[in-house]
């Protein structure tokens, strides 16, 4: 009983195995999840074009997230941490940080440029901006939010924390595979989503709130499926739009990674929001 204790109590204390194992057991729910609501809701899901119809957005793809971030909203109460991940940030970026952000928000304007908006419905864009939401709110509150908070926590430094909770945040990624997508495609995309999720961190330390990453991550999403006219289709580059959209995406994915190498600081326990 006592090992018992001992073990749940290591679990407890903020530290990188923490931090892995919410994210893994987040991880797993969604999945169980995503397959009790893909149960429930079959007839409303297009499987061979998930983004053929609004509800097929909404409840194929949007619904097991929204319940996803629930969840995680719990655990984020239970554990204090809501002052800490929602309240200003207690240590701020410096000038070259905006690079980070100022370079999605530029890939999210050359989406919305590049986009074939009759090829969508009035229907299917709202739908996919709600997906959006769902999946900036969730994956931020779980990565920039949590387990930066956690590794905070635990006394690493700020260069740690950016990296490791990036690092999670592109492996979130590779459960893409149950989902039949090609080995190849995910490689891409935990690359990507390591650059991208720098940038959301840098957002977060420059603007000294999370709500940025949120708010960017939030528009992201949706304006890259608009443009490229479906889920993991690549941006088109026939239109300028697309064209610019394609460059600025590679080069917010270079930049986050060089990044990673010149992030400095550490919050120091006074520095710490108490927790709500």
């Amino acid at each position: 009983m006592t090992h018992e204790r001992g073990e749940l109590a290591a679990w407890r204390r903020p530290s990188v195995r923490m931090a892995l194992g919410l994210i893994v057991a987040y991880l797993a729910f969604y999945l169980l999840v995503g397959r009790l609501v893909s149960s429930i809701f079959a007839g409303q899901i297009d499987k061979d074009n998930i983004v053929g119809s609004a509800p097929s957005i909404l409840f194929g793809m949007a619904l097991p997230i929204a319940i996803g971030a629930i969840a995680l909203l719990i655990v984020t109460v239970r554990l204090g941490m809501i002052g800490k991940i929602f309240g200003p940030q207690p240590i701020r970026g410096r000038g070259w940080m905006w690079i980070g952000p100022v370079l999605v928000l530029a890939a999210i304007i050359a989406h919305l440029s590049g986009t074939d908006w009759s090829s969508w419905t009035g229907g299917r864009i709202a739908a996919m901006f709600v997906l959006g939401a769902c999946v900036g709110f969730t994956e931020e509150l779980a990565t920039r939010g949590l387990v930066v908070q956690i590794l905070r926590d635990a006394r690493h430094s700020e260069r740690f924390v950016a990296v490791v909770s990036s690092l999670v945040f592109a492996l979130m990624h590779s459960v893409n595979l149950f989902s039949g997508m090609e080995l190849s495609t995910v490689a891409v995309t935990i690359v990507y989503t390591f650059g991208f999720g720098m940038c959301m961190y840098l957002a977060m330390r420059v603007t000294g709130t999370i709500w940025a990453a949120i708010v960017l991550h939030a528009l992201t999403d949706p304006t890259t499926v608009l443009s490229s006219g479906g889920i993991d289709s690549a941006v088109g580059t026939s239109s300028s739009g697309g064209a610019i959209a394609a460059l600025v995406t590679i080069l917010l994915v270079v930049f986050g990674i060089i990044a990673a190498f010149f992030v400095r600081g550490k919050v120091r326990a006074t520095e710490l929001s108490p927790a709500a």
